[in-house]
């Protein structure tokens, strides 16, 4: 399964790219901004001293602030809050059905090292000799 975090993050961009469009309805717009209020929420949790009008501006360009947010949501542990997921889910559903029918977002790699999944990545890689 694609990691909890990245997930998230996933969704967050996609919802932000799609609710930008005035081709977005209202149902994906609805659940953007859900997901964005339960990121939100379960950032402001773990990090009681955030500055919240800083979590808001990561979450409104998700894109911009990728490592950061990556960041904190695997040290808030993402994978413990379903209702966070679910909505990632939800989102990622309406926002690419074709993509998340064929298993886009369900991607399971154990024991390896130097793995990308997604498109357009760049990786280098050195190797002792």
């Amino acid at each position: 399964m694609i990691e909890s975090a990245d997930l998230v993050m996933a969704a967050l961009a996609a919802g932000a790219a799609a609710g930008v469009s005035e081709t977005a309805t209202t149902a994906v717009k609805d659940s953007y901004s859900g997901l964005k209020s339960l990121a939100g929420k379960v950032l402001r949790r773990h990090q009681p001293d955030s500055d919240q009008a800083t979590v808001e501006g990561q979450l409104a360009d998700p894109e911009t602030h990728r490592h950061e947010l990556l960041a904190a949501l695997t040290e808030a542990g993402v994978a413990t809050h379903p209702e966070l997921l679910n909505a990632a889910r939800q989102v990622l559903g309406l926002v690419d059905p074709t993509g998340t029918a064929m298993g886009k977002y369900d991607v399971t790699v154990t024991n390896c090292t130097g793995v990308q999944v997604g498109g357009h990545n760049n990786m280098t890689i050195h190797v002792p000799k």
